[in-house]
């Protein structure tokens, strides 16, 4: 089976669908991957066959145009009412129709089977109606934005779908859910479960960890990141978080920090260790709770490892994100800029997470519910019957 991966040019975006890309290379089916230059070098870090197509996006570039200097995105765009959450899609529905062109030439050289991308790229759901292939969209985490974004772009859709033979803009054959079951948004799409694999990329074991590989004895420890760029919330604001999580007695701060921020961040309490980026499911096994700002791959690896978790959201699907993890009492979320830069809030959160039990009960039951959700490699089973069938 020959399946043509597509994905929204935003490298986190593509990362979670890499275990199921891989259990369908397991199985001996031909996958090539494509999409513009941001998230091609992802593509290549996972061992995969890319295909470049168009420009270079840059979405964080995006996203922070507009901002006052040191201004997070939150403190500029506060957090938008649900109903307005399906906008986002008209931002993907404009980047679908100016690289449409590149991807039917390469559908028309590979013959895809299968076609399957993130649940924001409109492109897979008009090649594969043209082509008559099932399409299968992979969420990230809880989705909140997916289905009302593909509703609310259809009537724009139209008139491309009219010049393509195709009677509107059609929904994914199938929509697979990382999420564990309680997660959800109870009123979301349905989705079909997949189970999710922690994978951030590759990258080598620090010494550091392997020196220390578990807790030491009375001590307990938070994991803190904030994206691999801490683009979205900057320098001053991750130095003054890093101050207010370290306050909390017996508790050492490790925190994600690449390199070039550290001398903005300046100096750093003494129970706070600031560390390189790397793949979180190497080091979260040592580690009681999780800090971070709302990300799918950040959420979804610490819930794999049952950890209760505080959400400091930015923009997007980060707020749906931390509400559900507060709903389920696995975690603690503050999505407003005010409680965010409050050091009182913040350590008194943590000092909750960290010494309340329901919340790591909690964690550790959603952990179980993904630990039983059907394997990437049962899934690519079922979607090569799926393709069989079609």
């Amino acid at each position: 089976m020959r399946v043509l991966v597509i994905c929204t040019p935003v490298p986190t975006h593509f990362l979670p669908l890499v275990p199921l890309v891989w259990a369908l290379r397991s199985a001996g089916h031909e996958v090539m991957v494509t999409g513009q230059p941001d998230v091609l070098g992802a593509v290549r870090a996972a061992g995969l066959t890319g295909a470049v197509v168009g420009e270079s996006f840059d979405v964080d570039g995006m996203l922070l145009r507009g901002l006052a200097e040191e201004q997070r995105p939150l403190q500029a765009r506060p957090r938008p009412a649900p109903e307005v959450l399906g906008g986002y899609g008209k931002l993907w529905m404009g980047h679908a129709k100016s690289v449409l062109g590149h991807y039917s030439e390469l559908v028309r050289e590979f013959g895809p089977e299968l076609i399957l991308s993130d649940p924001l790229e409109y492109c897979s759901l008009t090649l594969g109606a043209r082509l008559g292939v099932p399409v299968v969209h992979h969420r990230w985490t809880v989705d909140a934005i997916s289905g009302p974004a593909r509703r609310m772009v259809r009537p724009d859709f139209r008139e491309l779908c009219e010049e393509l033979g195709l009677p509107g803009l059609p929904d994914p054959a199938v929509l697979l859910d990382p999420c564990p079951p309680s997660l959800r948004l109870p009123d979301s799409e349905p989705g079909t479960s997949i189970r999710y694999v922690p994978y951030s990329g590759g990258g080598e074991v620090p010494d550091w960890l392997r020196a220390d590989r578990g807790p030491g004895a009375g001590r307990q420890r938070v994991a803190v990141s904030l994206g691999n760029t801490l683009a979205l919330h900057g320098e001053p604001f991750t130095r003054d978080l890093l101050h207010a999580l370290a306050g909390r007695p017996g508790t050492e701060v490790l925190a994600t920090v690449p390199e070039r921020h550290r001398a903005g961040i300046g100096a750093v309490p003494e129970h706070v260790r600031l560390v390189d980026p790397l793949p979180l499911h190497l080091f979260l096994d040592s580690c009681d709770a999780m800090v971070h700002h709302g990300g799918a791959g950040t959420a979804m690896t610490a819930t794999a490892f049952g950890l209760p978790q505080l959400t400091l959201p930015q923009l997007a699907d980060h707020f749906p994100l931390g509400d559900r993890l507060a709903a389920t009492g696995a975690g603690l979320t503050f999505d407003k800029a005010a409680e965010q830069d409050d050091p009182q809030l913040i350590a008194g959160a943590l000092d909750t997470l960290l010494s309340d039990p329901a919340y790591g009960a909690a964690a550790r039951r959603l952990a179980a519910e993904m630990a039983a959700m059907p394997s990437p490699a049962d899934v690519a089973a079922d979607l090569e019957q799926l393709a069989r069938q079609a």
